[in-house]
């Protein structure tokens, strides 16, 4: 049940807190206070799409809070990690730039995530749900939510998407012979054209790595060069190891007169040898860059022609690779696809008649739903004062498709003798809303949602039609919390709660309020849905007499 919504700058209303009951909530006020504000709002506690215009102008963020309790959403709350103890608290805020965040319990949560909790809450019947009722499309799933097929709709989807996928399968390997060789002709260049490259992962890398390391060998080359005539000299100036060389000798010469000259003499000895290995790990070293032009001209070729498959073929060594595969498998496909499509078609046959048999199951259920649901929702019409109306579910036969083979559509005849037509042609304004109030009275003994709001279900009804209406939403009420938007003051008489949406102006500002509403409040409300602005002595005594007969009637319900 929900126990309490919290509205903070949701469009005119700038703080609000209302307390529901159990039983049926009722909202009323003037046209254009607020009232389906409030609804906007617990839409967006539960998750339901916002936008930026929801938050009152100046201010930076909106908040509303939506808390349960006595809920069942155990399953729900362990598989997303919230903890639950009996209460639930939904938290949106939206900011002024559109965006929102969403907790419950205070664990942040995805919008997606709280749509999926709110549906398991609160049934909300909107102002365009009586369009859907006339939208034929519709009338398959309300259908089926009445008869419960879940289980058979889940089992026959998944063998009707076994089935195309069969069927795409068979169609992709069925060419016309003309568009088979041209497929078959591209296939074989391909494979062809890069079987002869001969393309290895990482070759390019590796090949442009030479290239320009052949690219600056001749630089390297004479600096090698260069560095080795230091050491050995050339014929215009002597190296260094013969400097060194004739250093030592000197040296060696001098030490008959001074012994101390001896480690001297060592080192330039060692110095020497250092020098010479210094200089033949040049030579080593100039002989391994020499290369021939023709090498450097071969790199070249070899990248340009890598680089022109990789662009071709998918920028990469590995994605040229895998197109060769991949041409390979599908030339072998096209060459062995008679085999294949024989093989292919039998597992069609099967997939079909699986599919076909689970339809049948489907339509079979179907038909015993429709017949029930026609007769559920005629015993409604007539408590709606809707003796004379009947009703019928159309089934007719269709090619296979995602949801069965049966096209549903909802007829009826709005007044006896009257012949059976579409909702949309035959059904006022009025009558639309008492036939959407059946459907949904019908649906929700067998949905496990414990709260349903109603927003402008009195569209065009009036006088008697009125008071079955609040007649049955009261008997609604005793299995379900119940939440109405309303003009009627019938309705309003029926509540087990009342709340008034006022709009007041203050300092160039717009304000609503909301008033839970106590008997002489209640009373003096019931009097102006009745008589507008002319609240009288008799309009007052007649509310307390719809008050005073509602009771009685809640009071025969228990």
């Amino acid at each position: 049940m929900l126990s309490l919504l919290h509205i903070e700058n949701i469009a005119v209303v700038e703080r609000a807190d209302i307390e529901f009951g159990p039983g049926l909530n009722v909202l009323t006020g003037e046209t254009g206070a607020g009232k389906s504000i409030v609804i906007d709002a617990l839409e967006a506690s539960l998750g339901w799409r916002t936008s930026r215009e929801l938050v009152r102008t100046g201010a930076k963020s909106a908040l509303v809070t939506a808390t349960f309790t006595g809920t069942d959403v155990t399953g729900w709350c362990e598989e997303n990690g919230v903890t639950y103890d009996g209460e639930l608290v939904l938290t949106r805020r939206i900011s002024e730039d559109g965006k929102s965040t969403c907790r419950v319990n205070g664990i942040p949560i995805s919008a997606v995530q709280l749509r999926e909790l709110g549906l398991r809450l609160i049934d909300i019947h909107g102002q365009g749900d009586g369009q859907r009722l006339t939208n034929e499309r519709w009338h398959l799933t309300y259908l089926d939510g009445f008869g419960g097929l879940d289980r058979e709709l889940t089992a026959y989807r998944a063998a009707y998407q076994a089935m195309k996928a069969l069927r795409d399968e068979i169609e992709a390997l069925t060419l016309d012979e003309g568009e088979r060789e041209r497929r078959v002709d591209m296939l074989e260049f391909q494979i062809k054209e890069i079987g002869r490259a001969g393309v290895t992962p990482g070759e390019y890398e590796e090949k442009a790595k030479r290239r320009d390391f052949l690219k600056a060998a001749g630089k390297l080359s004479d600096s090698v060069r260069d560095a080795g005539a230091c050491l050995m000299g050339s014929e215009r100036s002597d190296g260094a190891v013969n400097l060194i060389e004739s250093a030592a000798g000197t040296i060696a010469y001098a030490l008959r007169w001074s012994e101390e000259l001896g480690q001297l003499s060592q080192k330039l000895t060692d110095l020497k040898y250092a020098a010479e290995d210094a200089a033949e790990e040049l030579r080593d070293i100039r002989e391994r860059l020499e290369f021939s032009p023709e090498e450097l001209d071969e790199l070249d070729a070899r990248l340009d022609a890598l680089k022109r498959l990789m662009r071709k073929y998918g920028g990469s060594e590995e994605a040229v690779l895998e197109t060769y595969d991949s041409a390979k498998r599908e030339l072998d496909e096209i060459e062995f696809s008679d085999e294949k499509l024989k093989k292919l078609e039998v597992k069609l046959a099967s997939a079909e008649k699986e599919a076909r048999a689970l339809a049948e199951t489907l339509s079979q259920k179907r038909r015993k739903a429709a017949q029930a649901l026609a007769q559920a929702i005629e015993r409604e019409l007539r408590e709606l004062s809707m003796a004379g109306a009947a009703f019928k579910v159309d089934i007719m036969p269709k090619e296979l498709g995602p949801e069965g083979a049966d096209e549903v559509r909802f007829l009826m005849a709005a007044n006896a003798g009257e012949s059976f037509g579409r909702i949309a042609r035959v059904a006022s304004g009025g009558e639309l809303s008492r036939v959407m109030l059946a459907m949904k009275t019908v649906l929700s003994r067998a949905d496990t949602v414990e709260a349903m709001v109603f927003d402008e279900i009195d569209t065009g009804v009036s006088g008697i039609a009125a008071q079955r209406v609040a007649e049955k939403l009261a008997v609604i009420g005793r299995g379900k919390q119940v939440i109405c938007v309303t003009h009627l003051p019938q309705i309003a008489a029926m509540a087990d709660q009342q709340f008034s949406i006022a709009k007041r102006v203050e300092g160039g500002r717009t304000y609503t309020s909301v008033t839970k509403l106590e008997r002489e409040g209640r009373q003096g409300e019931i009097a102006r849905l009745t008589g507008g602005d002319n609240v009288t002595k008799t309009t007052l005594l007649a509310a307390a007499e719809q008050l005073e007969a509602a009771e009685k009637y809640k009071e025969g319900l228990k």
